[in-house]
């Protein structure tokens, strides 16, 4: 038999209390004679009843159920501290787990942080090493006694000078670089068509291109004007980049040509030659300070190795990106965007 609750069975012990208080009268009465009415004995087995059935409540509630509830207690808290442990446990596991991975990402970051700068040192020193010695060089000469000769001074001044202006050239590129990536130097946008843009280049760049045999042109000439939202100087300097450095890598009798393509709300614009082209593998690394794919070829042709790196960051400063395709002997094709003027 179940009980609902331990109110339920006092009740029932009571009860059985009483009903054998009631019989234990009446066996009393037939063995003493003694004659009691039934009405007392109906209410001394209702006092007994109600008496034990208090006494059990009360026992029941202030010991039995205060221990069992106190255990109770104690177990509870002793699941709830293995339940937290268990928690916490798993919680310091995630944040240790995380932590490794972020110290770990840090370390790598670091590590080619300092790598670059290793190598950013060395280029720098590098590039101007070389006009330095050659100034310190022309001046010993001089010094000398070429100093007094008429047909030697005039040119090692004249080739001094060209160092010293290779020397300043680096330093600018260098500032203007910085500037870009502390966002100092701001691109003044505004309504600007692309094409006088593009024929002012070719044209300053005509007399370059021939001494190599290379056509500078349109890919199909413009009918109508291209306009963009582009700070006009900045985008000048990068289509003399890109053209600069096509003609320097391009091939006798071979080609750079710009064309334009409509994306919606952006203009892309396209420059391309047929030049010597790039390995994929120097690619990635194209837009980098100082990064040459020919570690003589820019500094023979008189660059800063500095012209690419400053094109990228004039191409994000007006919100875009810029990309290169090359394929060795074939050529070589930069694209970036602009965002088109309403």
């Amino acid at each position: 038999m179940k009980f609902s609750s331990v109110n339920e069975l006092g009740f029932i012990i009571s009860l059985v209390l009483g009903i054998l208080s009631f019989i234990s009268l009446q066996v009393l009465e037939k063995l003493t004679g003694i004659s009691i009415h039934l009405w007392a004995t109906i209410a001394f087995s209702f006092v007994i009843s109600i008496g034990q059935y208090i006494l059990y409540f009360y026992i029941t509630n202030n010991f039995i159920k205060k221990r069992i509830r106190l255990i109770y207690k104690n177990i509870y808290r002793t699941q709830k501290e293995v339940i937290n442990r268990e928690t916490n446990i798993s919680a310091v596991e995630g944040q240790v787990e995380a932590w490794a991975k972020d110290t770990k990402s840090e370390l790598e970051d670091l590590r080619e942080r300092e790598s670059f700068r290793r190598e950013f040192i060395g280029n720098v020193s590098h590039e101007l090493k070389t006009p330095i010695f050659n100034i310190q060089g022309y001046l010993l000469t001089l010094l000398d006694g070429a100093l007094y000769d008429s047909n030697i001074n005039e040119k090692y001044l004249q080739r001094a000078n060209k160092s010293v202006e290779r020397m300043i050239h680096i330093v600018q590129d260098l500032e203007q670089i910085t500037k870009l990536e502390a966002k100092a130097i701001q691109v003044d946008l505004q309504k600007t068509d692309l094409v006088p843009i593009v024929r002012e280049v070719l044209e300053l760049l005509e007399l370059k291109a021939k001494k190599k045999n290379i056509t500078l042109s349109f890919k199909k000439e413009p009918i109508y004007p291209i306009y963009v939202e582009c700070d006009t100087e900045k985008i000048k300097q990068v289509l003399v980049n890109l053209f600069v450095n096509a003609i320097k890598y391009g091939v006798d009798g071979g080609f750079v040509k710009i064309a334009f393509e409509d994306m919606d709300n952006r203009v892309l614009i396209e420059v391309k030659d047929n030049g010597v082209g790039i390995a994929e593998e120097h690619l990635p690394r194209l837009f980098e300070r100082f990064y040459r794919v020919s570690k003589s070829r820019s500094r023979d042709d008189g660059g800063t190795g500095l012209g690419l790196s400053i094109v990228k960051h004039l191409i994000e400063a007006h919100g875009g990106l810029i990309n290169v395709q090359s394929t060795p002997e074939v050529g070589s094709t930069f694209t970036f965007s602009l965002k088109r003027a309403k």
